[in-house]
């Protein structure tokens, strides 16, 4: 105890010894201000409340007020909004791309197209060397007109024969003119030679000239059947030949046709893409020359979960958020719903009859139509990657097909 007391008195001591040797030392002729006495060891040294627990407790207040507030809005916009939408981002904008193809083999003479150039419809793309084709054209051009002359001297022909039947048919009636003199006479002798006015070799003169009468006539009448058989022969010739005239000139046109097919031309407007032909390049019939993509009639195909059909049908509203194009909203329309899911036009379509099943959910796609003056701007290509949001309020209620 006597230490402690000690000890105390001497640091307190060397306490304002330090003090004293710290404190600045004062000019001549000034008082130096009085020192307060020192405070008793034992009396309580009153401090100040630490203003960071306040701060603390302020930003922690404010932070659960804003996580509030924004917890209220996202609530009240999942209330209003978020839950009438079915959304999905395993969709893709598709287009319908032709691609352009040869139809006649041949050297490529000329490209008028670059990549990514854009065409419009009826455009020339490349150009196959036509010589061979000209020459088969006028070719088949030849025999036609080698046929049709033919024709026109097989109507020539029939115009004879269709004379000849008129000169056998008076010889007809000439010869039965004679056959009847003839007939007259015999008759006229005969009774004559009842009554021995005339020779029996008179009698038999006018029966031999009776019986080449009537067989002139017979003669007569063969002969206008054979005149009118000619005509319908050289008639049927001419049919035939008229016949083969129309293949000739299904020859010609197909001949037309396969010229026409050296200039590969753009069926749609459209931007080509994947060029792969060159000048001097052969060519076969079915090689491909490019793709021709029509930005201005794109979709999106979007592929939702079997869970979420029930609520989509045809003619609902959708938003959809391109990747590429963060900031644009474009909005499309439900435009029909695929008749299976996608593993089911696979390749290797799954057989589920197996021990080791595992149930997975399918995705069906569902094809969505995007406004036109979005489609004009050309702003979506096929291949981005986009989300896709469907409102489920809008729309006509879905029919029973639509159901089924």
């Amino acid at each position: 105890m006597a230490y402690r007391e000690e000890y105390g008195q001497a640091d307190s001591s060397g306490s304002e010894a330090v003090r004293e040797s710290r404190a600045p030392a004062q000019p001549a002729g000034e008082q130096s201000p009085a020192v307060p006495a020192p405070v008793a060891a034992s009396a309580p040294v009153p401090t100040a409340k630490p203003k960071g627990k306040l701060a603390k407790r302020l930003i922690l207040f404010t932070i659960l007020a804003g996580g509030l507030a924004f917890g209220g809005y996202e609530g009240m916009n999942w209330w209003n909004t978020g839950r009438f939408m079915v959304s999905t981002d395993d969709a893709y904008v598709q287009a319908d791309i032709t691609i352009l193809s040869a139809k006649v083999s041949g050297y490529v003479s000329s490209v008028a197209v670059s990549n990514n150039q854009s065409v419009k419809a009826g455009d020339l793309i490349a150009k196959i060397d036509e010589g061979d084709y000209r020459l088969a054209l006028q070719s088949a051009k030849d025999k036609l007109a080698t046929q049709q002359s033919a024709i026109e001297r097989i109507g020539k022909q029939i115009e004879a024969a269709r004379t000849q039947v008129t000169q056998a048919d008076a010889q007809i009636a000439a010869a039965e003119a004679e056959s009847e003199r003839a007939a007259a006479d015999y008759a006229r002798q005969q009774q004559l030679s009842r009554s021995d006015y005339t020779s029996r070799a008179t009698l038999e003169t006018a029966k031999a000239a009776r019986d080449r009468a009537e067989a002139n006539v017979k003669s007569a009448q063969a002969s206008l059947a054979a005149a009118k058989a000619n005509v319908e022969v050289l008639s049927a010739q001419q049919t035939e030949g008229r016949r083969v005239a129309a293949e000739l000139q299904t020859a010609v046109d197909k001949a037309e046709r396969d010229l026409s097919f050296t200039e590969i031309r753009a069926p749609v407007d459209g931007v080509i893409g994947n060029k792969a032909v060159e000048v001097g390049t052969f060519v076969q019939p079915g090689a491909r020359l490019a793709a021709l993509v029509p930005l201005t009639s794109v979709h999106v195909d979007a592929n939702f979960k079997e869970t979420q059909l029930a609520s989509l049908h045809v003619g609902q509203k959708v938003h959809i958020a391109v990747d590429a194009f963060p900031d644009t909203d474009i909005v499309g329309t439900v435009e029909s719903v695929s008749p299976a899911s996608g593993s089911v036009f696979s390749l290797l379509p799954p057989e589920n009859a197996t021990g080791n099943f595992t149930k997975i959910v399918q995705r069906v796609p569902v094809r969505v139509a995007v406004d036109q003056d979005v489609a004009q701007k050309e702003l979506l290509r096929p291949g981005l990657s986009v989300v896709v949001n469907v409102d489920t309020r809008t729309g006509d209620e879905p029919t029973k097909t639509a159901q089924r």
